[in-house]
């Protein structure tokens, strides 16, 4: 065994969909860090795990893949780590997870691990689904025929896990053979120029010096100049050599298969996820059944959260109307009540419906359904310009479009992967919900249909299918500007049915709640203090002005004392430096129907669409002194005319700017981040603000 204090760098290998994050998260516990590989903008997951006998592991998460011949941006980080391409990490043990349900597949990877000469330690993940297939496994024959330990595990149930640690352990204190230990012959498959490279570089396995060959682009100058010469002078042909390889591969693979695996007759009963695929992916009822699935995840949203947000709506109107009773009339008391807490109430009310929608899409995630959204969008998909590997960035933007444009990664078509970017902020995010919510409440009745079919939550459904549509439509006249001609094929592997981890669901729902509350709450507070002082103050001139003309009006005794604080708090609002600014852009807006107060919401929106809420409770908190909330404030609200300012025209206008509008500098950020450009997220900027003023109007219009 290793010494005492010892350290171990493991890195976490795999194909995709075969639990390696769940077992990454149950080794590494909380002491998980997340970066970016130097150079690319793929997530780097580290943590540290205890192995026992003193050792600790250095963790890092690798991005799934199917072999080592990498097309996608992250493959091409996990190719580079585990050719030593990468000097920020060397891996001492590479942990491989293989999929028992799913062997052949799984185990090309696993051979041509073996033959880059690593320490190998195999966790073989699946078992349960495996075994429901009717495979049966020889654990131990499988682990005698590939040369390295194979631990049996089950991250969802934590088996297996001190069993893989102890192996990990072990694997750290010995030493790897001096001779190579080859799954299949490399040197046979290019004998003279392999020799020539490992004349080069002493030591050398046979399957790396190969992949120097195929892969010589990705070595320094000089050497990617001397591997070429070595390619002419030997004629290696890259693609006859890669399909041989694989070829001798899959055959020893089927020999290993055919001594350690028993599979059942394939005429036999189809197991229970082939049986359900048959409805869900049928060609009429499948997209029945998947329009009822987003029906009920919006009207669910209502349904479930109408409670809660009227208990802490209720809660701080009262909480806010003791703390202004409680404190002295200072500028203090007025930051703190309308200031800190209208902000607060403002962003607070809407976690419950934050926690919910992020619930119900974990729910469909860990069912497996959500892969199978993937697979009946193809078809549309294509239409525009896209394929179905578009759609999970495009539902990951109903939840945030910054991580969603991240998971475009994946697509490896350089042409589809900028139209997903392109329209992945139609989707409305998490942070339009609590406008949508506050609007649809304002203006849509609280009626229901048959007993359970909420007019609302029709209108919401509405909302982000009018979003989706719209980037359809984007991407069909994108498609034909875009100058990128490349070919894609779009394979998805379908995971199994499985019931929800409930645990899980309810961490997400945890975690997503605390994000929204800190990470976007700290923005909003920053925001709604200064969104406070600029209503609050106005230059000197015209205040001592306002001032003398109530002073005057006050000694008259024409008015009431209450008439005269409400009169004086608006005009006070209308010559503050953020009445004068939303004054100034009111021409501009007033075609859409919107007042200079919602001028000023949504230039405070840029730094989060969620502020617009806590804007209007700012305004509406130093504009208006009553004890009321926030949503009854703005029902009340009223033009010069003395006409309502939110009508069911102004209502659906400003639902239909915040759906198609860029108001996200993180988003337009990352859009840069990702396309290593500004040209991209200033198009998007223009094209998505000049939709949303273009429908707004129209709708404003109709609807008058």
């Amino acid at each position: 065994m290793g010494k005492n204090n010892k350290s171990v760098n493991i890195a976490v290998v795999g194909n995709p969909n075969c639990g390696k994050s769940s077992l990454f998260n149950l080794l590494t516990g909380l002491h998980q860090k997340i970066g970016n590989f130097p150079g690319v903008t793929v997530d780097k997951k580290t943590g540290t795990a205890n192995l026992g006998d003193g050792i600790t592991a250095n963790v890092i998460d690798l991005p799934g893949t199917y072999s080592l011949y990498p097309r996608r941006e992250d493959e091409w980080v996990t190719y580079k780590l585990l050719m030593q391409q990468e000097p920020a990490v060397k891996p001492d043990i590479v942990l491989l997870l293989l999929d028992a349900s799913n062997l052949k597949r799984n185990l090309l990877f696993c051979s041509q691990l073996i033959d880059l000469n690593y320490k190998v330690v195999v966790a073989m993940t699946m078992g349960d689904i495996a075994a429901k297939k009717g495979i049966k496994i020889d654990v131990d024959g499988l682990s005698r025929e590939l040369g390295v330990p194979v631990v049996p595990v089950n991250p969802r149930s934590e088996k297996g896990i001190h069993e893989l640690k102890k192996t990990l352990s072990f694997a750290a204190g010995y030493r790897p053979a001096e001779m190579e230990h080859n799954f299949i012959d490399n040197k046979a498959l290019a004998p003279e120029a392999i020799r020539e490279i490992q004349s080069k570089h002493p030591g050398l396995p046979s399957y790396t010096a190969l992949h120097y060959l195929m892969h010589h682009r990705e070595l320094d100058g000089e050497e990617n100049k001397t591997v070429c010469e070595i390619k002419d002078r030997h004629h290696f042909n890259d693609t006859k050599i890669q399909a041989e390889e694989i070829l001798h591969r899959y055959q020893k693979i089927n020999q290993i298969l055919q001594s350690t695996v028993s599979e059942p007759d394939p005429l036999k009963k189809k197991i229970f996820t082939e049986r359900i695929d048959n409805i869900l992916l049928h060609r009429f009822w499948g997209y029945v059944i998947l329009t009822a699935v987003v029906f009920l995840l919006f009207q669910s949203i209502f349904w479930l959260a109408s409670f809660p947000m009227d208990a802490i709506d209720s809660g701080f109107t009262q909480l806010t109307s003791w703390v202004d009773a409680l404190l002295p009339e200072t500028w203090w008391a007025d930051l703190l009540v309308n200031g800190l807490l209208a902000g607060i109430g403002g962003i607070v009310i809407f976690i419950p419906q934050i926690m919910i929608l992020f619930g119900l899409i974990s729910v469909l995630e860990d069912t497996g359904y959500m892969a199978r959204i993937s697979f009946l969008m193809d078809k549309v998909m294509r239409k525009v310009g896209l394929n179905g590997k578009s759609v999970m960035p495009m539902i990951s933007g109903f939840a945030c479009a910054i991580p969603a444009i991240m998971a475009t990664r994946n697509i490896e078509n350089k042409k589809e992967r900028l139209l997903t970017i392109l329209i992945t902020p139609l989707m409305s995010c998490s942070a339009r919900l609590p406008v949508y919510i506050i609007l649809t409440a304002l203006v849509i009745p609280d009626v229901y249909y048959f007993g359970f079919i909420s007019l609302q939550g029709l209108v919401m459904m509405g909302l982000y299918l009018f979003g989706f549509v719209t980037a359809l439509v984007v991407s069909y006249v994108l498609k034909f500007l875009i100058n990128i001609q490349e070919k894609s094929f779009f394979i998805l592997e379908l995971p199994i049915y499985k019931a929800p981890r409930w645990k899980n669901v309810g961490v997400t729902m945890l975690e997503k709640g605390k994000v929204f509350l800190v990470e976007a709450g700290r923005i909003i507070m920053i925001i709604s203090l200064i969104i406070w002082f600029l209503s609050s103050y106005g230059p000197a001139s015209r205040m001592e002005k306002l001032d003398q003309k109530y002073e005057t009006i006050a000694a008259a005794n024409t008015y009431g004392a209450e008439d005269i604080e409400r009169n004086y708090s608006a005009e006070k609002l209308e010559n503050s430096y953020a009445g004068i600014l939303g004054k100034a852009i009111e021409p501009a807006i007033a075609p859409l129907g919107f007042d200079w107060k919602i001028g000023i919401a949504l230039i405070t929106s840029f730094a989060a669409r969620e502020v617009f809420v806590a804007t209007m409770a700012t305004l509406y908190s130093v504009d208006d002194a009553d004890e009321s909330t926030l949503k009854q404030k703005m029902a009340n609200a009223t033009r010069m005319d003395g006409s309502k300012v939110y009508t069911l025209a102004t209502g659906l206008s400003l639902l239909i700017f915040y759906v198609l509008a860029m108001q996200c500098m993180a988003t337009l950020a990352i859009v840069k981040r990702e396309t290593r450009t500004w040209k991209w997220p200033v198009f998007q900027l223009v094209y998505m603000t000049a939709l949303a003023y273009l429908f707004s109007c129209i709708v404003y219009q109709l609807f008058k």
